[in-house]
């Protein structure tokens, strides 16, 4: 049976210290690449197979447009969303499947509350119910449906790895990665997410990240409206004081988290890196991943600073500040 990295091929990348005792350790592995996408740092075992989970989803978006949905500035970002699902996240959404000629009863994601506590407290209080639209994933989920309605096949069963859009995300990926796709497994959405090595995922991410929107080539322009549409409409991406929406506010990064401490981000100068917390951990990944950037020479220290204090990773005693998740020195 395929499987991601062992205990053995990690290597400690955060820890997270209460009253000057470390308590607990974030192991895992994460590859660096240079702007022109050499690989230029390694921790742990780079070569692992990992299930991307979201960290996906920019490669599935570039995809669905290729494959002839139209999209633009809000709606092509929230196609590469985990969003909180907010009313300003659904509407765009809606407006999506709208355009298509679509409803939110085409969706096969699950149903969902808003992980953003203040949209679910208020639909709680007017009595409203779980719905597909709010599920962090529902973007991804329009934008799989317009490409559907754009080239013909069925929206019906879009989901099932054998159908034509599901082999259309599969080649993609495989050509932006360099890779073969190893083993498929079905993410947390419903939608197939393919195994891959970490450094195949950076390679396919720096790829995305360092296009331009002017190439001459198609998909280095899909790429390259994807990562502009992000950095222009941040609060797409999660949502305020979320992880994904601060780096890309704070740092001018192209980033995207994923399910079980995975996380992928872009400088500016289009350095790339891509990591997995082997305990499926997100809590630290943002700050190691814009740290080995910072290391690397593509972030300056007051930028990082200024992205630690935005992240909230006070260890809290009795309300009290006592610690904090911080980079690992190992590293």
């Amino acid at each position: 049976m395929p499987e991601t990295l062992t205990v053995q091929d990690s290597v400690e990348l955060a820890v997270v210290e209460r009253s000057g005792f470390v308590e607990s350790r974030h192991a895992g592995a994460a590859v660096v690449l240079s702007p022109d996408g050499e690989v230029i740092a390694r921790y742990g075992d780079a070569d692992a197979l990992i299930l991307p989970r979201s960290s996906l989803k920019p490669l599935q978006a570039v995809a669905c447009i290729t494959a002839g949905a139209i999209l633009e500035g809000e709606q092509l970002a929230l196609s590469t969303a985990s969003h909180v699902g907010t009313d300003r996240h659904a509407a765009v959404v809606r407006d999506i499947l709208t355009e298509g000629g679509l409803t939110e009863d085409d969706l096969e994601c699950p149903v969902a509350w808003p992980t953003d506590t203040a949209t679910r407290d208020a639909m709680v209080r007017e009595h409203d119910q779980q719905a597909r639209i709010r599920m962090n994933c529902s973007g991804k989920h329009a934008a799989m449906l317009r490409a559907c309605v754009a080239t013909g096949w069925p929206t019906k069963g879009y989901l099932d790895p054998s159908h034509p859009l599901q082999v259309h995300i599969r080649e993609v990926v495989e050509r932006l990665t360099g890779e073969k796709i190893a083993h498929t497994s079905i993410d947390g959405c419903g939608a197939p997410v393919h195994a891959l090595t970490l450094t195949g995922l950076a390679r396919a991410i720096h790829r995305i990240g360092s296009a331009s929107d002017r190439s001459p080539f198609a998909l280095h322009r899909v790429a390259g409206s994807l990562v502009r549409a992000v950095r222009e409409h941040p609060w797409t991406i999660e949502g305020p004081g979320r992880p994904d929406t601060i780096a890309i506010e704070t740092l001018g990064v192209f980033t995207k988290g994923g399910a079980e401490g995975v996380m992928v981000m872009v400088a500016p100068d289009n350095t790339t890196v891509a990591l997995k917390m082997l305990d499926g951990s997100a809590r630290a990944s943002t700050l190691v991943a814009a740290t080995l950037l910072q290391r690397a020479g593509a972030l300056t220290d007051a930028e990082l600073t200024k992205l630690d204090s935005s992240l909230a990773l006070s260890v809290l005693g009795g309300g009290v500040e006592v610690g904090s998740i911080r980079v690992s020195p190992v590293i």
